[in-house]
């Protein structure tokens, strides 16, 4: 064996480990020369061309949820149309930023050129309508009617229609059953703004730009539950636009069935027979002004009196929530929110407000009990009530001599209440008020929940008005200024007025007291609240929050939340006075009450019947008619403006409704085959394994034959005529 000397066997590791070095070595210098390459000789093009890649979002708007009534029947749904629609943001890339593709879009959907470009253009303060409210970035709508050979002619010809598309959508519908609209109670929808898209960015219900969200009535309070989340999917693409790679996908969530308290069939009642009521007095003429009754504008409200739950509710004018679908056109636009139409979107029975007339009395009686008063008490209910020189009449200036205030009730008798609003002034202060006024009147007003919101779950409920001794300082305070400069000692009555109102606007005088005491003056409310209030006599004395959802159900029919009912008080009175309201009431509908030739043949030992009637008077304008009823069950309160008494104008039409929810004829006799609603809805409507609606079917509302026309009223004396007036 040949031994290597050690010196030789170093000499050859080392020569390899500088091999290895130099290897390693070219290999860095080879990939940093790689890497200066890309990223500093050639940077800019491959970074455009990474930025050319990019992420596309497709985005499948969810199914809005239906609206039914309360046994399943559809008051709002969808239906399958075809949409065209234009990308704004595709057209105004075009050189003549996109008029060539919408004309020929018009003339394949047999619509002017100018009609497509108003639906494209983008809505401002000086832009009318038609116009596009919502994001620019999301398809714009352009007809929800495209038959089928327009649509695939959009579809076959892309080069000549870019930014176009036309596809079957889910559409918003208002099917109206049986003749119900149900407008301002729905409400109607829009596309989401970008300023909505902002503010709900961080929420846990963010919007998308596709989406619809409600404007108003219960498609904008529940509108979170009705519209579902949205389909996303996401793709990374080239920039040639081809698909690379899904990168992400949330399949959404469909929007959930909202179950409301309304009855279809009750609802078209209600509908039907306001107007009709309306229609009926603008024939008659008022006998202080001497031309026909305007009846401008009406409400009516049917409430579950233990519950607060509102069966129907109908306002007048009304209007078509399906105008609204797809954008709505100038004409319905202008006739929805004129003068002239008198604003048919506003929902006069949360929104409408004017004295209450007679039907307040429930509270100025309440008021006297805790004041101290017996109620079975005699109180003096005189032709007319004299103060200070000035002489407050009763209504037809009649008498009934000493009654009770059941009997005050039950003769809509002014003067008493006039007395004690009086009296109870005098014991505040008067003019100089007490540091311990009680103040009874007003806050009994305001314990009966009037002054305030009633919390239905409906948007821009307004509070009325309880004019006590703040509210006419804060009120003095805002227009002493203009009051001032009006006013003119000894001028027109408005002059004066103004004058007086300048120097000592911030009192409450006697006459408001005594005003205040039968509903009138600066007093305001609506016809929800007084809705409300009745149903808390009825039922013992709690004043619930309206309510129009019941239930909220997922698409897929598994989960159920219920929408319960809640209070928000008590009556300031107690059991007794309460029985002795309902007392009271019930003498209205008797031989001899205000409301007693509406109800004849009513089976009062059936379905005991109360009422209050009440004729409101308006500075300038004709009365207003109230008339507010309850049974053990429901509570119906109308109001007609501008339409004459409370029994005259309201009463048919809420005898009529009665009548269909119980199945009576006008003799009072009972078919229970054909009553609406004997009592109500407990249960919610039957859902199908597959999350659909058991729905029954529904007819219109046949109205009954006309009455019988009545004597004339004006046979034999004054005394012997029917009590009609309130």
């Amino acid at each position: 064996m040949t031994n290597v000397p050690e010196t030789g066997r170093t000499s050859r590791v080392q020569i390899r480990l500088v091999m290895v070095q130099v290897l390693v070595l070219s290999m860095f210098i080879t990939l940093g020369g790689r890497l200066w390459y890309l990223q500093i000789r050639n940077g800019d093009e491959y970074y455009h061309e990474a930025k050319s890649n990019h992420v596309q979002r497709v985005v499948r708007p969810a199914v809005r949820g239906q609206i039914l009534d309360a046994r399943g029947v559809a008051l709002a749904d969808n239906e399958t149309r075809l949409v065209v629609s234009a990308s704004r943001t595709a057209l105004m890339k075009m050189q003549d930023k996109g008029k060539g593709v919408m004309t020929r879009l018009a003339d394949v959907l047999d619509m002017t050129p100018k009609a497509v470009m108003d639906k494209v253009r983008l809505c401002d303060s000086k832009t009318p309508k038609p116009c596009w409210n919502g994001s620019p970035y999301q398809p714009i709508p352009v007809t929800l009617e495209a038959t089928t050979q327009q649509a695939l002619t959009i579809r076959e010809r892309p080069e000549d229609f870019p930014g176009i598309t036309a596809e079957p959508t889910a559409v918003r519908r208002y099917p109206a059953p049986g003749g119900a609209r149900t407008s301002q109670v729905l409400g109607y929808l829009s596309p989401v703004t970008d300023d909505e898209i902002q503010k709900a960015k961080d929420t846990d219900s963010p919007h998308l730009r596709s989406d619809q969200v409600g404007r108003s009535g219960i498609e904008r309070t529940y509108d979170r539950q009705l519209r579902g989340k949205a389909m996303v999917t996401s793709y990374e693409v080239d920039n040639l636009g081809r698909v690379m790679h899904q990168t992400q996908s949330d399949n959404g969530v469909p929007g959930s069935t909202l179950v409301t308290s309304i009855d279809a069939r009750v609802q078209a009642v209600a509908e039907y027979e306001l107007q009709a009521a309306m229609k009926t007095v603008r024939h008659e003429v008022d006998n202080i002004t001497n031309r026909p009754y305007e009846a401008d504008s009406g409400a009516v409200v049917v409430m579950e009196a233990k519950t607060g739950r509102v069966v129907a509710m109908a306002s007048q004018p009304d209007y078509d929530p399906n105008a609204w679908v797809g954008g709505i056109n100038a004409k319905d636009y202008a006739n929805l929110t004129s003068k002239g139409s008198n604003y048919p979107l506003l929902n006069r029975a949360i929104q409408g407000q004017a004295p209450a007339g007679s039907i307040f009395k429930v509270v100025s009686a309440s008021a006297a009990v805790r004041a101290g008063y017996d109620f079975d008490g005699k109180y003096n209910c005189s032709a007319s009530y004299d103060m200070g020189g000035r002489s407050f009449a009763n209504f037809e200036s009649k008498g009934h001599g000493p009654i009770t205030l059941g009997e005050a009730l039950k003769f809509s008798c002014n003067t008493v209440f006039y007395a004690l609003g009086h009296k109870e002034w005098k014991k505040d202060g008067g003019l100089t008020p007490k540091k311990d006024a009680h103040d009874w009147f007003y806050r009994t007003a305001r314990e009966f929940g009037l002054g305030a919101e009633t919390h239905i779950d409906l948007p821009n409920e307004v509070t009325g008005r309880i004019p006590d001794r703040q509210w006419k300082q804060n009120f003095w305070k805002a227009n002493k200024g203009a009051w001032c400069k009006q006013g003119k000692k000894g001028g027109t009555y408005v002059e004066q007025i103004a004058y007086e109102s300048c120097l000592e606007g911030n009192q409450l005088k006697a006459y408001d007291s005594i005003n205040f005491a039968i509903g009138q003056g600066d007093v305001l409310v609506t016809p929800i609240q007084m809705a409300t209030a009745y149903a808390a006599i009825s039922n013992g004395g709690t004043l619930y929050n309206p309510t129009v959802g019941k239930a909220v159900i997922s698409a897929n029919g598994k989960h159920v939340e219920m929408i319960q009912p809640q209070s928000h008080g008590k009556l300031p009175i107690g059991a007794k006075t309460i029985a002795d309201l309902d007392r009271g009431l019930r003498m209205v509908v008797e031989p001899g009450g205000t409301a007693a030739w509406r109800f004849t043949g009513w089976p009062m030992d059936k379905i005991p019947m109360h009422a209050k009637t009440g004729t409101a008077q308006v500075y300038g304008k004709q009365t207003t008619s109230w008339l507010a009823t309850y049974t053990k069950d429901f509570v119906i309160v109308m109001t007609i403006s501008q339409g004459g008494t409370g029994s005259g104008a309201s009463g048919p039409a809420v005898r009529n409704l009665y009548n269909a929810i119980y199945g009576l004829d006008m003799e009072g006799k009972q078919d229970l085959k054909k009553a609406l609603l004997l009592q109500p809805e407990a249960k919610l409507p039957k859902i199908r394994p597959d999350g659909s609606i058991d729905a029954p079917e529904i007819r219109p509302y046949v109205p009954p034959s006309p009455e019988v026309p009545e004597p004339p009223a004006l046979a034999g004396p004054p005394a012997a005529r029917p009590a009609r007036h309130d």
